[in-house]
């Protein structure tokens, strides 16, 4: 079987228990695939071109924002995105993918994060009115959405350590162009995102990756590594 290789986007810290996840999922995944899985971490002020890439058959980017480089993390989203290679973000690359998506789908090049701004008046991600800290909670998925199909169900539960989430100015966007919020919380907030007419460009609030710490392969990262395979 060929090696697959993916570029995890990301500053990593051991000390991250998402970071401690990863691998594992990693592992679950190349023994459910059959496939040998390479994964290369990519610091985020290291990536300055998208030739970086070229070697590459999917894109995560990880929790662990604010990122060391805010432009490395959009330049990676904007190459998996414009390229269609697959892609997978959770927590601070739920995040990104919506602002890169904000800045360069739809024009609104003043898009901040209140992270890493957190007075500017464009902010598109903005400070969750309960904070989401080491939590799990119940998404509803949408019925023909690529997670439902990944999970086998549309009512799941997964755990959360963030603290910001998309604004109602972007929400509101989130049913009219290509990308789709397709996972919301009990109160009707959107907590994961699909890219219509591409092969996979999935992320979320949630960190999928930590069911990995109890043996479980997270859905989400199969599918990864599955369209990694057609790719």
């Amino acid at each position: 079987m060929k090696t697959l290789r993916v570029a995890l986007v990301g500053d990593y810290s051991p000390d991250i228990t998402a970071h401690q996840a990863i691998p594992v999922a990693l592992q679950l995944a190349a023994e459910d695939s059959g496939h040998d899985i390479q994964s290369h971490w990519l610091t985020t002020d290291e990536i300055d071109h998208p030739a970086l890439f070229n070697d590459f058959h999917g894109i995560w980017c990880v929790p662990g924002s604010p990122y060391r480089s805010e432009a490395g993390a959009l330049l990676a989203i904007r190459t998996a995105r414009e390229q269609h290679i697959p892609f997978l973000g959770s927590c601070g690359g739920f995040q990104h993918a919506l602002l890169e998506y904000a800045r360069h789908v739809l024009g609104w090049a003043e898009a901040t994060h209140a992270e890493i701004d957190p007075d500017s008046p464009h902010a598109v991600i903005s400070r969750l009115s309960c904070s989401l800290i080491d939590v799990k909670a119940g998404i509803m998925l949408s019925e023909n959405s690529q997670l439902a199909r990944l999970y086998g169900r549309t009512r799941i539960e997964e755990g959360f350590r963030c603290n910001y989430g998309p604004s109602p100015r972007l929400t509101a966007h989130l049913q009219q162009g290509p990308l789709r919020a397709v996972g919301h919380d009990d109160a009707g907030e959107v907590r994961a995102i699909e890219l219509q007419g591409h092969p996979y460009f999935i992320a979320s609030l949630f960190q999928p990756e930590r069911s990995a710490l109890q043996g479980i392969l997270p859905p989400p990262v199969a599918g990864l590594v599955h369209a990694m395979q057609q790719r």
